[in-house]
């Protein structure tokens, strides 16, 4: 099966486009090879895919008939990436939340209505103001 086909049909890619896309900017590998979308995988094969800077590693198990299931994706693939991009993804996701208090950086829809009618000169309404 092509490398693209099965990184769309275990659901790595969106679309089979942008799997080859993928495969034509360098960001596809197997067995550590930079390798092309035509690409036949067997079973076995180490593929390795660069999403951001985070390097995902699966090891081929079978090959599905078409675009399979979210459940479906471990009979067909094992996922063997490494511990250290785990836990850089995991900061990753850690950088990206974030809880602001409440006053900083950009109004709310709420607080900035207030504000509005504040110069507007609708004063009536500032009972509201949190």
């Amino acid at each position: 099966m092509r490398v693209d086909k099965y990184l769309w049909c275990i659901r790595v890619y969106k679309t089979r486009s942008i799997a080859a896309e993928h495969c034509r900017s360098e960001k596809v590998q197997v067995n550590d090879e930079l390798v092309k979308a035509s690409r036949e995988v067997k079973v076995g094969d180490v593929i390795t895919v660069r999403k951001g800077p985070i390097y995902f590693r699966f090891e081929v198990l079978a090959f599905p008939v078409s675009r399979i299931g979210a459940k479906l994706v471990a009979t067909y693939t094992k996922d063997v990436t490494t511990a250290e991009e785990l836990q850089k993804l995991e900061r990753i996701r850690l950088q990206q939340t974030y809880d602001r208090p409440r006053g900083l950086g950009r109004p709310t829809k709420k607080e900035r209505r207030v504000l509005d009618d504040f110069m507007d000169g609708d004063l009536d309404d500032l009972e509201e103001w949190p």
